[in-house]
């Protein structure tokens, strides 16, 4: 498996992708999911199991949350121990007044942005791509 360290390829060859779905983070006691839900993320905390859930999963299932989120992955096979990228990623998000969550994957990353700046988080990345590859030309 051939992941990526250079910090300027990670971000030129990040092709950001947005999921079309709206994804909320809500907390379960218990050890694992309820019925009906499918978690793309989770994260054992002591006070509780954070899930990253489809917003209609958490709707029917009665979970409550107050944050609804947009999906970003960047496509790029990043390696685990690349330095900067995540950096990098939410820097330029924060510059444009973005939030961003990021989860590490073990093939990619995946940022959770408001879901209503979604489609603007990602015009910052795709532009943070551009000009990182345009410095290796």
């Amino acid at each position: 498996m051939n992941a990526e360290r250079d910090l300027t390829r990670l971000i030129a060859g990040m092709r950001p992708e947005l999921d079309p779905g709206r994804y909320v983070f809500t907390t379960v006691a218990g050890p694992g999911a309820p019925p009906g839900v499918a978690p793309v993320v989770t994260v054992a905390e002591r006070e509780g199991l954070t899930l990253v859930v489809r917003q209609e999963e958490a709707d029917a299932a009665g979970l409550a949350y107050d944050y609804v989120a947009g999906w970003i992955t960047l496509r790029i096979h990043s390696a685990l121990d690349a330095v900067g990228l995540t950096a990098a990623v939410a820097g330029a998000l924060a510059d444009a007044g973005l939030s961003c969550n990021v989860v590490a994957g073990f093939h990619h990353d995946h940022l959770f942005v408001e879901h209503a700046a979604a489609e603007e988080a990602l015009a910052v990345l795709n532009g943070l791509a551009e000009r990182a590859g345009s410095l290796g030309d």
